[in-house]
């Protein structure tokens, strides 16, 4: 007689496979996630990682964004690194965003209808440090999921800090991903990071959608040559080995530098990423 009699296939398993099954109360894993906020509805939740800081995260999260608001969905970032933010001065936002009479908090939006969330339009004073411990920023990153009114959002992107800290751990338990994409950078040392990425979102059991190589290449502006500053690529193989596809491979553009600088990134396009974005559109 199997032990875990409450199981539809009782009368045929054996103890054996019991062992194994997904019925047995045993096997069963506590789940840690949080129900977002009641006056949101989000049908898609994608996390931005990396192994390291310095790759463009927060780049690549805003070009996705602005791919996906051209293309008619309502879109939001979580600006999850709060020690570094950057999404708001990439979209020119200025101001502290406000609450409610409910105490929730109401998200900024972007010249595009993008709506954001950081820690930046939280702050009195925007350049000033946030100078916690991993647990104070875990619950501040988690208040942006359960006290914010998102409305409702085809995708929210969740641009997260670098590493496998706390952080990132509580993204990964709390919400609801439906899958990250990694940004890396050509460096030597990328297959670490791409793996140490990787390896933290398999154990959390949410999909990699894919990886994005920034700081590829620069074209020569005279002869259009394409130079590797930091080494050849290896992304391809990498990606292989992990059987992940390659999203898109980025240039160093000073182009894309001086958007940033004058908070219209929502303005620019980003044809290397195209792929990138129809990913996110085909899980819909």
């Amino acid at each position: 007689m199997p032990e875990n009699s409450s199981c539809s296939s009782a009368s045929s398993c054996s103890k054996e496979s019991c062992e194994e099954c997904a019925s047995n109360p045993k096997n069963k894993k506590e789940s840690f996630q949080t129900a977002c906020n009641a006056h949101s509805s989000i049908k898609k939740v994608i996390g931005v990682i990396s192994g390291k800081g310095g790759v463009g995260k927060s780049f690549v999260t805003g070009h996705l964004a602005a791919g996906l608001r051209r293309m008619g969905y309502a879109v939001g970032i979580m600006d999850a690194d709060i020690t570094g933010p950057s999404i708001p001065k990439m979209y020119g936002v200025t101001g502290t965003a406000y609450g409610n009479e409910e105490g929730e908090i109401l998200p900024m939006e972007t010249g595009d209808g993008t709506k954001i969330m950081s820690i930046n339009v939280l702050m009195d004073d925007p350049e000033a440090p946030v100078i916690w411990r991993g647990p104070v920023i875990a619950g501040a990153v988690k208040q942006f999921w359960t006290d914010v009114v998102w409305g409702e959002l085809d995708f929210l992107l969740v641009d997260m800090p670098p590493g496998t800290g706390d952080v990132p751990l509580t993204v990964f338990q709390s919400l609801p991903l439906d899958g990250v994409v990694i940004v890396t950078s050509p460096q030597e040392l990328v297959q670490m990071i791409v793996k140490k990425a990787y390896s933290m979102a398999m154990q959390m059991n949410v999909p990699v959608l894919g990886v994005v190589e920034n700081y590829s290449f620069l074209k020569c502006p005279d002869c259009g040559k394409e130079i590797s500053l930091f080494g050849e690529s290896r992304i391809d193989e990498i990606a292989n080995d992990l059987s992940i596809p390659v999203l898109g491979k980025l240039p160093l553009d000073p182009a894309y530098a001086k958007e940033v600088d004058r908070g219209a990134f929502y303005e620019t396009e980003n044809p290397y990423l195209t792929e990138a974005v129809q990913t996110l559109k085909g899980l819909l």
